[in-house]
């Protein structure tokens, strides 16, 4: 007799193909787990086995599941509008959360374009751009700028500026063609250069590439601080400052995707803080609704936005939309998911968990094949390599990350490795004890993944 959380697995395998899965692991290797209810930072089953999120359900949950105030305001809004167009039509929560969005975002970002996720809220800014120029007579300035092994998403536009192969190769025939500067990645830092004279080294080679191609340039677009996707890698705010102050000067539009990044996991609301600076464009979602609904959004400048204000006979407006742009439902707990934030003095009260996770992890840098722990704000990384010294990976077909995968699932945590990178991104209502059982358990995982190795090696 099958049990509940089988007969679940059994029916979801006949009809869900689910996102970034190799669906032949579920059928034997990796099960399934069906998650009937959330409560917390807690995840249970159908048979009532709990699972901490370590990472926020792909990094969108904020305050935990099931948070009552974010569901008042859904329920809410819920009995008065559920959705209504916005070409033509407006509704209070979206006029609201504009307001609130332009209040806390560095200052000169100043009007909001709707979309529904991370991907398509950076192809609304790549077509900004590239618009922009079109309407001030610059059509030649159409090429972008990314960073090696960055990461904006998966549609084509988004892929496009993208460097992770992983994600892009087999779509390289689709994709258009952009620059790529070296990443400011700190841990490819040699260990005799320290981190400010390493971020003045990355940032004069984009510097060369943005100053030889000016004229055709249309945007530079960078995760600000932490290149999520990209194995969680990070580098130095000067960076960033140093970025903009070029940018600025060649006239290049500056992109900041802050959709993994923003609403806090960085130690700030906003990555751009630390570096004290403003954006032509700021692309947020993920954590905007606190993990309850899709819902992105793209920040501009009035300068931006003035390039397409115009009579409608000349053709200069930014025909671009989504069905659901501004749902109602959507802004209503992103405005919830504000008010929390200020309620609650979380980036304030975010300083001791950050601290508490620094403390008792940095043992880890002493463990068997760990070749970095490293942290930013609220998200903590640890990389696995076969030689550490020499930064030597584990070939990829030994799934060194899986097995630290299926090891947090049997001790109840949810660990979604990147390769061989594990990370922590935890809801920010994670409490010490839930936060020193979550350290205590990927201890051991790392442990026992070590003796594994070990084993098979012998």
């Amino acid at each position: 007799m099958k049990s509940l959380n089988q007969y679940w697995q059994q029916r979801d395998l006949q009809h869900v193909w689910h996102p970034c899965t190799q669906m032949k692991d579920h059928e034997a290797n990796i099960p399934l787990i069906p998650i009937q209810r959330g409560k917390g930072v807690w995840l249970y089953d159908f048979e009532g086995k709990a699972y901490l999120d370590a990472i926020s359900s792909w990094w969108v949950n904020l305050f935990g599941h099931a948070h009552p105030y974010i569901q008042s305001r859904i329920q809410s809004q819920l009995s008065e509008l559920e959705h209504v167009l916005l070409a033509g039509f407006t509704h209070r929560p979206v006029i609201e959360l504009s307001e609130q969005l332009v209040r806390i975002t560095p200052k000169g970002l100043e009007k909001c374009f709707y979309t529904d996720n991370g991907s398509s809220a950076v192809e609304a800014a790549i077509k900004m751009s590239f618009h922009f120029w079109k309407n001030h007579h610059q059509p030649q300035k159409k090429k972008f700028v990314c960073l090696s092994n960055s990461y904006h998403g998966e549609t084509l536009g988004a892929l496009s500026v993208g460097n992770v192969s992983l994600y892009k190769e087999t779509y390289g025939p689709l994709l258009f063609e952009v620059i790529t500067a070296p990443s400011p990645d700190a841990f490819l830092a040699p260990k005799d250069v320290d981190i400010i004279t390493y971020t003045r080294q990355q940032f004069e080679k984009i510097k060369i590439l943005l100053e030889k191609d000016a004229d055709c340039i249309a945007a530079v677009i960078i995760e600000p601080l932490v290149q999520c996707a990209g194995n969680m890698r990070m580098y130095h705010p000067l960076y960033l400052t140093l970025l903009r102050e070029c940018t600025e000067k060649l006239g290049i539009h500056f992109i900041a995707d802050e959709i993994a990044v923003g609403f806090g996991r960085t130690g700030t609301l906003f990555a751009c803080e630390q570096a004290g600076i403003v954006p032509d464009f700021l692309c947020l979602s993920k954590g905007l609704t606190g993990g309850f609904l899709p819902l992105a959004v793209v920040m501009t400048t009035s300068t931006i936005y003035q390039a397409f204000y115009d009579d409608y006979h000349t053709q200069r407006a930014f025909l671009h939309s989504h069905s659901y742009t501004g749902n109602p439902l959507a802004c209503s707990a992103a405005l919830a998911t504000i008010e929390l934030f200020e309620k609650n003095a979380v980036i304030k009260n975010n300083q001791a968990h950050i601290q508490y996770m620094k403390t008792h992890t940095e043992k880890w840098r002493n463990y068997p094949y760990v070749a970095d722990v490293r942290q930013t704000g609220m998200i903590l990384a640890v990389e696995l390599m076969a030689e550490p010294h020499s930064q030597t990976p584990f070939a990829w077909q030994r799934r060194v990350g899986l097995q630290m995968y299926r090891e947090g699932l049997q001790r109840g945590i949810l660990l979604r490795p990147l390769g061989d990178v594990i990370y922590l991104m935890p809801p920010y209502v994670i409490s010490e004890t839930e936060l020193s059982f979550l350290i205590d358990q990927v201890d051991q995982c790392l442990q026992q993944v070590a003796l594994n190795i070990q084993s098979e090696c012998a």
